[in-house]
């Protein structure tokens, strides 16, 4: 308890002084646009918070948390889509998959838990829109459920079970996995907005560069190298590749929720700036780097 305590301190006041450069530079150059950023440094008080309830009071805590997040990621995201009447049953029925999900995290039951959304969820989904006698966008509004159930829930939902898996280190691999995924994605849209040629998507994300990727994926490595002896229990080379594993699932992630986002919105120039701070922008990058960095710790170490 006091080594995670101690940990959590020096945690708190580096994100501290983060807080406190950001809003220097916000002040010294007002004109940029820095919201993204802020977006990130507020998750990263966020998932403290998290960390720190869990490990004073009870890892359910962070269990429940983690299930409030998948909620309301999976409603905006729900948000974003054209639907019919007829889909409004599909939408109750994913919900509804959200706490039978961790409740197989918090059995420890990972059998359940790895195919539940993946095979059951994706085999039983089509039953009420099937009652609804409707043939119409069928295949469309089961994909585009069955896409936000495995981001939103499924991708996500790998962080509430580092605890359960591994106690010990449960919850300092989460903050580890956080702050260095959003730390990726930090650099990346800080790079951008000095260094805005060579856009990856320009039609789906003008803050996703070649220089924001370069830039971010070299200091996720370097702070990972710094962090990982404190906040992991992994070994010198797995804690230098995990940084560059999470630079690189991350900006995938980003990549393609943002994608997901443009396709689904189309034409609604409106309801994209309103997402810019919403809790999905916040956490794209997690719903990749959450499920890979699990496997492959999992796969490689016997802890979990």
């Amino acid at each position: 308890m006091n080594n995670s305590l101690w940990k959590l301190e020096i945690i708190i006041a580096a994100v501290a002084i983060i807080q406190l450069l950001y809003v220097v530079i916000r002040k010294v150059q007002p004109i940029k646009d820095y919201e993204n950023i802020g977006s990130r440094i507020k998750m990263w008080w966020g998932m403290l918070i998290i960390f720190g309830l869990a490990t004073l009071f009870n890892p359910v805590v962070s269990l429940i948390s983690l299930m409030g997040l998948t909620f309301f990621a999976l409603k905006e995201y729900f948000s974003m889509i054209k639907s019919s009447k007829a889909d409004r049953r599909l939408y109750l029925w994913a919900y509804l998959s959200i706490p039978l999900q961790f409740y197989w995290i918090f059995i420890e039951w990972y059998g359940m838990f790895i195919i539940f959304i993946p095979i059951y969820v994706f085999l039983l989904l089509p039953i009420p829109r099937l009652i609804n006698k409707g043939t119409v966008g069928f295949l469309r509004s089961i994909s585009s459920v069955q896409w936000g159930l495995m981001l939103m829930v499924f991708g996500l939902s790998h962080l509430a079970y580092f605890q359960f898996a591994t106690p010990q280190y449960g919850a300092g691999l989460v903050l580890y996995l956080v702050i260095l995924t959003q730390l990726n994605d930090v650099v990346h849209n800080l790079t951008s907005i000095y260094y805005s040629k060579g856009k990856v998507v320009p039609t789906a994300n003008p803050n996703l560069t070649w220089a924001g990727f370069t830039c971010g994926f070299v200091a996720t490595t370097v702070v990972s190298f710094f962090i990982y002896p404190y906040l992991t229990p992994l070994d010198l080379t797995f804690g230098i590749l995990s940084g560059m594993l999470i630079s690189l699932s991350g900006f995938l992630g980003s990549l393609t929720v943002s994608v997901l986002k443009r396709d689904l919105l189309l034409g609604d120039d409106n309801k994209i700036e309103a997402l810019k701070k919403s809790h999905l922008s916040r956490i794209d990058s997690l719903t990749y780097t959450s499920p890979v960095f699990f496997h492959v710790i999992r796969y490689f170490f016997d802890f979990m």
